[in-house]
This record gives structure tokens, C-alpha cells and sequence, in this order.
């Protein structure tokens, strides 16, 4: 596996801790987090929280307006993530973060609208609606935290969860096959599609701000730990020895073929940036192209800015 780190490793930043500093020296993403509500709710060793750093820095580093971002979630531990921004934000109802996002960007499209939420959220009971936003191609950015499991409802299996693998819904090894989330998103026809995890934060924070600039509905896949449930029932240690399993497990295969990217019980998670595609039209560019041919000067273009 490559450097995890990445550039800047080596640097070193001055923070002064001594009585009566700075709050704001000490919390450099102070500005995009709702700190009156910290602590959080995560369990220790849990790796939503280092995506919810990512995220914020991608926000960082580009510079956007945070009156310009509004964040999406549905149910599950990592729906907790809207209620944490210091952003317009929508914690949905279960299974509903991409209809409201749909609804949000259509409303208003000069928003950058991320919906930020787990596996079972997005794949289980949302799985309807996240394929037909990808086949749409809508300019949303969707980050899947994927542990697994439903971590917030008891362990149960959930649509990733690697054959062989226990739950309390398979007490006896998991026999029910799990989805290739990067295949899926891309055969739905999402146009950009990446898998990390979260040790990889730097990693996870470009893709965030790859995904973002991209035109079209774009797919990060994060793999995290569920410490409570999913490694201790399996007794795979703790949030540790997960970081250490995907150091050792996890290889960097830009552009691979994403039918070959399923993750087996303990097995090689393939990483990386699978799919960048521009040529597919946009939602709204499509409904504007056609349109316009259709109508001519009666059709007003819709979503579009004065000056463009």
C-alpha cells in the first residue's frame, strides 16, 4: 500500500496550549462544526468522525461559501453528521436523505448539496432512490460511511455486510450477498465513484473536494469501524486493530474495474478513484438542452446565472 499520509507529513504546526489561549488556535474547524453540541455521540475508535474532518476540510481548502453548502442525512449513526455541521443541514427520514437532496438541488441549484450517511441508510431502505439519482446523473455528492453493519439498531446485517461475517440477524455466519457499492453506483450510472477509509483522511478530504467540483452525481464510499458492534461480534479487537486491518489490507488501484471491487470477510479492500467520467450530461443541462430545443426562445433556461 502507498504512503497513507500523503504530502505534509513532516510538517509541524505552532499551538499554543498554555492558560488563557486562543479556543480558536486549538480548533481549527471550529467554523464548520456545531460545538455546542460536542461532545458527539460516536463510540471511541469509530471513523465517522475522522470523515466528518475530511469533509470539513475540503470545505477548508476550497474556500466555499458555508451559506452555499447544505448537508443531507437520513437515519443511522452517521446520520448524525447534519446535526454536528455548522451548515444549513436535514436529518431525513430513513432512507430519504437523496429524495430531499433531489428536492434541494432541483430548488436550488446554485447549491452545493452532500449527502452525508451510511450504508444501511443509503443502500437499504434508500437504495431505490440512490439509483435513480446516480441514472439521473444529478450534480449531488453522496459519502457513504460503510461499517458493515446497522450499527445504530442493533447490529443487524446490512446491504455490505461480507459474507461469513456475524451479526445479530446472523448469528451463525452471514449467507446473504452483499452489494459492490462502487459497481452499483456506476452501473447506475453515477459519473465519478471512490472508495476510501477513514485512516485515510487526506485521501478522503480531495475526494470530498474532487467530488464536489465534478458536474454530475458523484460516489465516495468510506469504510469505517463500528467498534460495538460489528468488530466485537466477530472479535476483531478494537478501532486499533481495524486501522491496523486496513493498513495492511487495503491497496490503491485508481481506475479499476469496479466489478472486481466486492470485499470479502477480512479480505484486500481495493481503494481508490474508479470512475471521473464528463462526458455524460448533467440533470438540469439535459433538461435545459431539451427543452430548449423543444421551445426555442419560449424556454427560460432553468438554473442558470445572469451573467452566464
Amino acid at each position: 500500500m502507498s504512503d497513507a499520509c500523503g504530502d505534509g507529513c513532516g510538517d509541524t504546526v505552532d499551538i499554543d496550549i498554555s492558560e488563557g489561549a486562543s479556543l480558536e488556535a486549538r480548533l481549527p474547524l471550529e467554523d464548520f462544526l456545531r460545538m455546542e453540541r460536542m461532545p458527539h455521540i460516536w463510540c471511541p475508535g469509530c471513523g465517522i468522525g475522522s470523515v466528518v474532518t475530511s469533509f470539513a476540510e475540503a470545505l477548508k481548502r476550497k474556500g466555499i461559501d458555508q451559506d452555499n453548502v447544505v448537508v443531507i442525512s437520513g437515519i443511522g449513526c452517521t446520520g448524525r453528521v447534519a446535526g454536528y455541521v455548522h451548515l444549513d443541514s436535514l436529518h431525513t427520514t430513513h432512507g430519504r436523505a437523496i429524495t430531499v437532496a433531489t428536492g434541494m438541488k432541483l430548488g436550488n441549484p446554485d447549491l452545493h448539496v452532500v449527502v452525508i450517511s451510511g450504508e444501511g441508510d443509503l443502500m437499504g431502505i434508500g437504495g431505490n432512490h440512490f439509483i435513480h439519482a446516480a441514472r439521473r446523473n444529478l450534480d449531488i455528492t453522496v459519502v457513504c460511511v460503510n461499517n458493515l453493519t446497522y450499527g445504530m439498531t442493533g447490529g443487524q446485517s446490512s446491504p455490505s455486510t461480507p459474507l461469513a461475517a456475524n451479526s445479530s440477524t446472523a448469528p451463525y455466519g452471514n449467507f446473504d450477498q452483499p452489494f459492490n457499492f462502487p459497481w452499483l453506483a456506476q452501473a447506475a450510472g453515477a459519473t465519478y465513484v471512490a472508495r476510501w477509509n477513514s485512516m485515510e483522511t487526506r485521501r478522503v478530504t480531495t475526494a470530498i473536494e474532487e467530488a464536489m467540483e465534478h458536474r454530475g452525481f458523484a460516489f465516495i464510499e468510506v469504510m469505517s469501524p463500528c467498534t460495538t458492534l460489528y468488530l466485537r461480534r466477530n472479535r476483531l479487537g478494537d478501532g486499533v486493530d481495524w486501522l491496523n486491518y486496513f493498513k495492511e489490507s487495503s491497496v490503491i488501484e485508481h481506475g479499476a474495474d469496479t466489478s472486481k471491487l466486492d470485499i470479502d470477510f477480512q479480505g484486500k479492500i481495493v481503494m481508490g478513484k474508479f470512475v471521473d467520467n464528463k462526458d455524460k450530461i448533467e440533470f438540469i443541462d439535459a433538461m435545459n438542452q431539451q427543452l430548449s430545443n423543444v421551445l426555442g426562445d419560449d424556454y427560460e433556461l432553468y438554473g442558470t446565472k445572469d451573467d452566464e
